[in-house]
């Protein structure tokens, strides 16, 4: 096991470096840079001219738009990787792994609960769909999972802000804090701090889980329809046993090998979507703060960024890889 996951990291490395010359290739042939848009306008007023704009473009280190220059900004910012630095972000003015670091958390909170949420929900929907197929239960969770598959995040998310904060009142339409709360510097402050949190977190990780179930949900409930026509169900159920045995002793564990296959692009794929959940609902988590860097052309906080959601990826299939083998006995993990 040892040496299997240290070999596989190794080979993360190499998979890291394409990434990254990647994201840094695609980023340095968008249309439109950081300086360009910060200043757009006092280009337009005359303020500054073009050569102000070549002079910033230098100072910024994305003045050389060729081949040549393109390579050199990638072996600088490569460099300064291999010494632990991620660059200064051009639109936040401080250390790339500083902001990520200090706007991650709020973001990994809503992944992380959505995610439990959604193998919480989607998985015992999923078998019951299976073992009750062609019923109005059936036909219930899969109009559900449509519904999650083909819904936009900005479209959902402001059918819920509609209902459930200006019609209804429950809940805040966008926020961490309440624009009055002045909570003290005491435990029961702190509490009463992390319950408002938590108050404006629902609609967010409402949204997250449903958007996100559907595609969970329909995997269980085919695989989970494979499953119940193997011949060892049938020898299972012609023993005697009752039908609840049969499927969550017999049935479930094997209809969980192919579903160890999303482990690896879960986590990594809500984090991305939080850039436009954050965004509707002005939370100022990393998501939010990567979508306006990607607008603005903010480099360094671009790569910085997407290199996390490179290596939460790269964990998370390593991850699967090992969770093969604790669900399945049979399979063996490479030397």
């Amino acid at each position: 096991m040892f040496k299997y996951i240290v070999k596989r990291l190794a080979i993360s490395v190499v998979i890291l470096l394409g990434v990254s010359i990647i994201i840094y290739t695609m980023v340095r042939m968008m249309p439109t840079d950081y300086v360009d848009n910060k200043y757009a306008s006092q280009l337009q007023s005359g303020t500054i001219n073009q050569e102000d704009i070549d002079h910033f473009k230098e100072l910024y280190g994305i003045g050389d738009t060729s081949f040549k220059g393109i390579v050199g900004g990638y072996l600088k910012w490569i460099g300064n990787l291999c010494k632990g630095d991620l660059g200064l972000s051009f639109k936040y003015e401080k250390p790339v792994a500083q902001v990520i670091g200090e706007n991650m958390w709020i973001s990994f909170a809503i992944a992380v609960i959505a995610t439990i949420l959604q193998f919480l929900i989607a998985i015992p929907l999923g078998i019951s769909s299976a073992t009750h197929q062609y019923s109005v239960r059936d036909y219930a969770v899969t109009v559900f999972t449509m519904i999650g598959i083909s819904l936009p995040t900005y479209f959902f998310a402001a059918i819920v802000i509609k209902l459930f904060s200006v019609n209804l009142g429950w809940f805040p339409s966008n926020g961490l804090l309440s624009a009055t709360a002045n909570y003290p510097d005491t435990f029961m402050g702190s509490m009463q701090r992390l319950g408002d949190i938590a108050h404006h977190l629902i609609l967010p990780i409402l949204v997250t889980v449903i958007l996100s179930i559907g595609g969970l949900m329909r995997y269980t409930r085919t695989n989970t329809l494979e499953v119940l026509n193997a011949d060892y169900i049938r020898t299972a159920r012609a023993k005697g046993l009752s039908e609840k045995t049969v499927i969550y002793k017999h049935a479930f564990r094997n209809t969980m090998i192919p579903l160890v296959t999303l482990l690896a692009g879960i986590l990594p794929s809500l984090f991305g979507g939080m850039m436009i959940t954050e965004q509707v609902f002005g939370i100022d988590g990393i998501g939010r703060l990567a979508y306006q860097a990607l607008r603005e052309g903010d480099i360094p906080f671009v790569m910085g960024y997407n290199m996390f959601l490179a290596i939460l990826t790269i964990i998370g299939t390593l991850f699967s890889d090992i969770m093969y083998s604790v669900v399945d006995p049979r399979v063996k993990l490479g030397k």
